[in-house]
């Protein structure tokens, strides 16, 4: 069986599942990977057989997205001759992670495919949303990515067709430890939003991964560290919790090791919002805005007794093995 796989590389959460899938997509067949977009800062270590510029994510310095940016990088031309190149009819299988080139290729070649990931879960109504619904978030959701077929996933089964978050082996076969420290990742935000607020809690270790980052080094109580997997997997491993965004991958593997996690959605992002609404709903910290006294906010989540929500892991070859049943129906 020839597979083909999309990838929608605005972040590395759908590079690091592509990447724990890989090894297990080979039990079934071939696999080809499509990368669309360029906002990822991990290696691909993938076969990646095709690549569009696609439509990526830019961010303002502290904390939100750059509407101006995103619009002024997408080139709508580009991307048709993209889609109507994709020889989407030699493939048995396409695996669609919410990349719209793709769904675009599918309409117009008139092949089917399955959208697998964090963001089909929001096709269904009973996932969590935010007090205050975006029309045009709700419309991204349903139009951005179409597909015949969904199967999500989340922190919990919302509906019939959502499931638990894969979780890298790495993860899977961790014996976590408390080493203290805090393990910070918030791609959203530049050096100068938070490191002030960082230092002024001397007596509290942080590790702080940064895109901008080329070696790790350390500046007082904070090591600074390259966005790099493995090193950001044995930070994880052995914090006292995470500060993060309003991702989906992150959060979930840090509350399968059982850490405290204090999430801060990008400004703006109505799937971070979300993916917050979801994470108050399982009792997790969350804040909106980051003020002249984060410092503070911190040290009250590090002081809170917030207990700890149990998530389930994915098991990968049943879900793939369903994945391929779902998509042979629909054919």
């Amino acid at each position: 069986m020839k597979i083909f796989y999309a990838i929608q590389a605005t972040g590395n959460g759908h590079i690091s599942r592509a990447v724990q899938l890989y090894p297990y997509l080979q039990k079934f067949g071939s696999v080809d990977f499509f990368m669309s977009g360029n906002n990822a800062s991990l290696e691909v270590d993938l076969p990646v057989k095709y690549k569009s510029k696609g439509c990526s994510l830019h961010y303002s310095k502290c904390g939100g997205l750059d509407y101006w940016d995103i619009a002024k990088n997408i080139e709508p031309i580009q991307m048709y001759k993209d889609a109507k190149s994709l020889p989407l009819k030699e493939y048995d299988v396409v695996i669609n992670d919410f990349d719209s080139i793709t769904s675009l290729a599918c309409k117009l070649q008139k092949v089917h495919s399955v959208q697998f990931g964090h963001q089909a879960s929001f096709i269904s109504k009973l996932t969590p949303r935010p007090e205050r619904k975006s029309i045009l978030g709700e419309t991204i959701f349903k139009h951005y990515a179409p597909s015949p077929k969904h199967i999500g996933l989340h922190f919990e089964s919302y509906d019939s067709f959502i499931l638990p978050p894969i979780i890298k082996d790495e993860i899977l076969q961790a014996t976590p430890k408390d080493l203290k420290h805090i393990t910070v990742y918030l791609p959203s935000f530049d050096k100068e939003c938070l490191e002030k607020a960082f230092h002024k809690l001397q007596e509290q270790e942080f590790h702080w991964f940064l895109k901008e980052v080329k070696f790790k080094y350390k500046s007082g109580n904070i090591t600074y560290y390259p966005v790099n997997q493995e090193d950001f997997n044995e930070s994880m491993i052995n914090c006292h919790g995470i500060i993060t965004g309003g991702g989906f991958e992150t959060p979930a593997e840090a509350l399968y090791l059982k850490k405290k996690v204090l999430s801060i959605p990008i400004l703006n992002h109505y799937e971070q919002e979300c993916n917050a609404a979801a994470l108050k709903q399982l009792g997790v910290s969350v804040i909106y805005e980051v003020g002249k006294e984060f410092e503070l906010i911190i040290e009250n989540w590090l002081n809170s007794d917030d207990k700890v929500p149990v998530i389930q892991a994915n098991n990968v070859t049943e879900t793939l093995q369903f994945l391929f049943d779902t998509y042979h129906e629909t054919n």
